[in-house]
């Protein structure tokens, strides 16, 4: 599919950049591992690439957007801070420590990976992050895993909003209450883990073939609707996450399953069908706590 990305839908965000809404994540991916999944990704048509500073793989990353054949301006990508740099000062030496990893001059959006409120330092971690934006290291700048709460005290302390905020979303964890706060405040959401899975699941490995799997791809109504348009149950549940409005970040190590994931962008769910997906919502309590320490990490 050499023109998906043409065809991907895009996010216009608060701080101007257009970010695609389709994207390769690289969690728990080997430094080897992502330099193939990303050159890989590049070549069937990803052009938003997510790593993180706690994924261990940032070099990898790097390698795979220089083997990718794409030039660096038309690729979008997207790294983490991690939970040594909650500091003005050590977000801004962190960020310089990812981008050296990335081989890169600046990175397209930066984010808080877990607001560790324990810690109690993510608004000076964001104000490193503006500094970084204002520098120009970074052209947008947002958070991930931070609820309405930990959003808000970011806005009323430093008078930025997040262009972004990604958390875990998928149909068993339809996060109404955080995504409707963000479409107040005119933050993007992002899902991560959007085929199934949460942190205990990932942490414990439970994946096949490079996609999470706790249950939702085997659904019976999103089995039924996937039976219906002749197409697989991670479209149907990928086209169900942008007819929400969302970006999606999803792992994937093969090429043949990362293509068939853009394809998502073909398919015409029906509001009934939407809505049969929405309904197997198992409630905020089974998304990844941010307040609970055991479960903030990176």
């Amino acid at each position: 599919m050499s023109d998906a990305d043409v065809r991907a839908p895009l996010a216009e965000l608060r701080s101007g950049p257009s970010m695609p809404r389709l994207g390769l994540g690289t969690w728990n991916m080997s430094d080897a591992e992502a330099q193939a999944a990303v050159a890989q990704a590049l070549e069937v048509g990803y052009r938003l690439i997510d790593t993180a500073q706690m994924y261990g793989n940032e070099g990898g990353v790097g390698r795979g957007l220089r083997n990718g054949g794409v030039a660096r301006e038309d690729v979008f990508v997207v790294t983490k801070l991690g939970a040594d740099g909650h500091g003005e000062q050590e977000a801004q030496e962190a960020f310089a420590r990812s981008a050296e990893r990335l081989g890169l001059d600046y990175v397209d959006l930066y984010l808080v990976h877990w607001p560790l409120p324990s810690h109690d330092r993510y608004v000076d971690a964001w104000r490193g992050l503006i500094a970084l934006r204002e520098q120009g290291l970074v052209r947008a700048i947002g958070v991930s895993n931070f609820k309405a709460d930990h959003i808000d005290r970011l806005v009323d302390e430093t008078g930025v909003v997040p262009d972004v905020n990604q958390i875990q979303l998928n149909p068993h964890v339809t996060r109404d209450a955080a995504r409707r706060h963000h479409a107040e405040r005119g933050i993007v959401t992002q899902a991560w883990s959007p085929l199934g899975g949460g942190v205990h699941e990932l942490l414990a490995g439970q994946q096949d073939g490079g996609q999470a799997r706790a249950g939702v791809l085997d659904e019976p109504v999103i089995v039924e609707i996937a039976r219906e348009h002749g197409r697989t149950p991670a479209q149907v549940v990928l086209r169900w996450h942008l007819d929400l409005g969302l970006s999606v970040v999803m792992k994937s190590t093969n090429a043949q399953r990362m293509a068939s994931n853009l394809e998502s962008v073909e398919l015409a769910l029906t509001p009934q069908q939407r809505d049969a997906i929405t309904a197997l919502d198992h409630g905020e309590s089974a998304a990844a706590d941010s307040d609970d320490p055991k479960v903030g990490w990176g």
